[in-house]
């Protein structure tokens, strides 16, 4: 899917998509990170989206998908979240416990989400260490 295209449109369009874990705690092992992977590629398939690019570490993810006009991407954000959770916390629930306790949110309320082209490496890299800062809420 290079172009997305409907009735008399073409569109390119590109986001990049930032998610921290609550409290930036580094529970994400290598194979979580591969299990959110492929979650993802499932949620953006069913949103008619591609991934482009998929980087990560313990405490966070980062992804550059193309998109369509059509999409309302706080939905398919909020969709994205609510499926990766529960599968982590279905696969992984003794060492997700461990670190994060009984509590059923695995990912920080809030997220960054930019158009391609809109944001520099060094503002995202600032957002993501700025999730860690007491100053914010979550």
């Amino acid at each position: 899917m290079s172009d997305y295209s409907r009735a008399r449109s073409v569109s390119d369009l590109k986001a990049h998509l930032v998610l921290t874990t609550k409290f930036r705690r580094k529970v994400l092992t290598e194979e979580m990170l591969q299990d959110t992977k492929t979650s993802l590629n499932r949620v953006l398939s069913k949103w008619e989206c591609e991934l482009v690019e998929f980087n990560r570490e313990s405490d966070y993810i980062h992804l550059l998908f193309r998109d369509h006009p059509s999409l309302q991407l706080s939905k398919l954000v909020n969709n994205f979240k609510t499926v990766s959770s529960r599968i982590l916390r279905r696969d992984y629930s003794d060492k997700l416990a461990k670190v994060c306790g009984n509590k059923e949110t695995l990912w920080n309320s809030s997220y960054l989400i930019s158009s391609c082209g809109g944001v520099t490496v060094d503002v995202l890299r600032k957002y993501i260490e700025n999730q860690g800062d007491s100053s914010h809420t979550n």
